[in-house]
C-alpha cells in the first residue's frame, strides 16, 4: 500500500489531476512524413498536460529510426508508453502494428483526437487508448508485447522504479523495447541507461544524434 501511495505521488508531480484539462490551452497543429505517411499532430500547449503537449524531438528520432531501419510492425503487438501526442504509436500503427497508446488520464483526450486526425477508419480496430499509471496498474496489461515503444519518458528520478517494473511486466523473452530520450545529466537520464536498466535488460544504443543530445537504446529481456 506505501509503495502504491509513494508511486502515485511521483507521478502526480509530473502529472496533477484536474478535470479542466484543456480550460485554458491553446491548440497547435504541427505536420510531418515518415515512411510515406503524412501525420497532423494536435498540441495542446498552455493547459495543464505540461509535458504530455507537445512533440518532443526524440519523439521524432523514433519515427526517423522507423524510417531509416524500414521496420516493418505488421503482425506484432505494441504498446507504447507515455505516448504524449501518440505520434510514435500512430506511426506504429500506420506501419501494421495493433497498437495500445497508453499514458496518465489526463492525456487520453489529445491522444484520441490525434488518433482520429491520422489513422483511417478500415485500421481503427488496430488501435486502443488506454490509462497506465507506471508501477501501479502495469498488471492490468498482458505481458509479452512484441515491441514495447517510448520516446523521452526517462527524465524524473522518482518514476524509474516505476517504470523498471512496468517494462519488467509487459516485455517477454522476445520483446524489443525502443527507448529515445533526450540525455539530461541533471536528471539522471544517462544513469537509468548505463546503470538501472541493465541490471534488468540487455540495452544496446543503435542511434546517437549528438546535436540533439538524443540517444535510441533498443532494449531486450536478458
Amino acid at each position: 500500500r506505501r509503495a502504491h501511495v509513494e508511486g502515485a505521488e511521483a507521478l502526480d508531480a509530473v502529472f496533477p489531476r484536474d478535470v479542466g484539462l484543456f480550460a485554458d490551452a491553446f491548440p497547435a497543429e504541427a505536420r510531418y512524413r515518415f515512411c510515406g505517411h503524412g501525420l497532423r499532430i494536435a498540441q495542446h500547449h498552455g493547459g495543464l498536460l505540461g509535458v504530455a503537449a507537445p512533440v518532443w524531438e526524440a519523439a521524432l528520432a523514433l519515427c526517423q529510426y522507423f524510417e531509416k531501419q524500414q521496420l516493418d510492425f505488421r503482425g506484432k503487438q505494441v504498446i507504447e508508453l507515455g505516448a504524449g501526442t501518440g505520434i510514435v504509436g500512430i506511426l506504429a500503427t500506420l506501419l501494421g502494428g495493433d497498437v495500445t497508446l497508453t499514458d496518465l488520464p489526463l492525456a487520453l483526450e489529445q491522444l484520441q483526437e490525434n488518433v482520429a486526425r491520422n489513422v483511417p477508419a478500415e485500421h481503427m480496430a488496430r488501435v486502443r487508448i488506454r490509462a497506465l499509471s507506471w508501477g501501479l496498474d502495469h498488471e492490468q496489461f498482458p505481458s509479452g508485447y512484441d515491441v514495447i515503444l517510448g520516446a523521452d519518458i526517462i527524465y524524473l528520478r522518482d518514476t524509474y522504479p516505476l517504470l523498471l517494473r512496468t517494462l519488467q511486466h509487459l516485455s517477454g523473452p522476445g520483446s524489443t523495447i525502443y527507448l529515445a530520450s533526450k540525455m539530461r545529466q541533471e536528471h539522471g537520464t544517462t544513469d537509468f541507461f548505463e546503470t538501472l536498466l541493465p541490471r534488468h535488460f540487455a540495452c544496446e544504443l543503435v542511434q546517437r544524434d549528438e546535436q540533439e543530445n538524443i540517444s535510441i537504446y533498443r532494449v531486450m529481456r536478458r
